[in-house]
């Protein structure tokens, strides 16, 4: 699933605009690739010029991700929201999770343990699902944890379609 707003832009004063993709391989290394412009992304990944930096693999993927824009202070960012009718909404909700499921760990009950552990280098790298309390995500939030609460509760792999 690509969404359109899976890139986002980072600006420093001075500085080249550069446009930055969170990509995936089919072995599930996740890595950023940095472009000077979505065309240059476009042209090198159809080429098989875009290459996972830890097996090598070009059969490279772009991931969902929120965009994001460097603003001056004076601005606030705004959320980047979707919304569609009742069928497109089910249908964008149904590829988030299934994306998920097939993209994580399932650690179940252990969640705000394992993010902590993987994000304080205790535990090794990697994207992780499970079931926490709302306590558990703020207080992960509040330590830094970037977390995403699934709209409804997920299926199991073997489950999808």
């Amino acid at each position: 699933m690509h969404l359109d707003s899976d890139l986002r832009v980072p600006r420093a004063t001075g500085a080249a605009q550069l446009v930055v993709y969170n990509l995936s391989c089919d072995n599930a290394h996740d890595f950023e690739g940095w472009f000077t412009s979505p065309e240059v992304f476009q042209h090198q990944h159809e080429r098989g010029q875009v290459f996972c930096p830890v097996c090598g693999s070009s059969s490279v993927a772009k991931l969902p991700s929120a965009p994001y824009v460097n603003l001056p202070r004076s601005q606030a960012a705004k959320e980047t929201a979707v919304t569609g009718g009742p069928a497109f909404m089910a249908s964008l909700r149904a590829k988030v999770i299934e994306y998920a499921l097939k993209h994580t760990e399932d650690v179940g009950e252990r969640f705000a343990e394992e993010a902590r552990q993987i994000h304080y280098g205790e535990a090794p790298e990697r994207a992780i699902r499970g079931q926490a309390s709302r306590q558990e995500v703020e207080e992960l939030r509040d330590e830094g944890i970037e977390v995403l609460a699934l709209p409804v509760a997920p299926v199991p792999p073997e489950q999808l379609h």
